[in-house]
């Protein structure tokens, strides 16, 4: 599988947890809730474009590992044979490989950032900030302590 195919089918299985989560085993067949989640519904969109595009047995394959993770969602297993699934699907469609990607929010992953401490600051973007007392900001944006 080429690096891309294995960035990708990265990148889609953050989302599958959750869309199994919030719809259950019927993601696969189910209408997108605007109860859920956008990550839901991202993996949902995702799941179901793989459900599309497989033959009857790759639809029973891939029932099965949705339904795994909906009986033991903790279990890492589960999740990687769902995943499993995706790489599988990825790697025999070039259109699927466009589509998904297509599907995946621009800028390809989640961000993770941490705040520790006494007026940390944690963000992915940051347009201003300000951790010192007194301080306003004047109308071209710089600080005045």
């Amino acid at each position: 599988m080429s690096l891309e195919m294995a960035e990708l089918a990265g990148q889609a299985g953050q989302y599958l947890a959750p869309a199994v989560s919030a719809y259950g085993a019927a993601v696969l067949t189910r209408a997108e809730s605007a109860a859920a989640d956008g990550t839901a519904n991202v993996g949902r969109r995702i799941l179901r474009a793989v459900w599309r595009r497989r033959d009857e047995r790759g639809r029973a394959e891939l029932e099965a590992a949705v339904r795994d993770v909906d009986e033991a969602p903790d279990d890492e297993d589960a999740a990687a044979a769902l995943r499993q699934q995706i790489k599988r699907a990825l790697r025999d469609d070039a259109e699927l490989r466009a589509e998904l990607a297509g599907l995946l929010p621009a800028g390809g992953g989640t961000v993770n950032v941490t705040a520790s401490g006494e007026r940390s600051i944690a963000a992915d973007t940051i347009t201003n900030a300000v951790t010192g007392d007194h301080v306003t900001f004047g109308g071209d944006g710089r600080t005045d302590a």
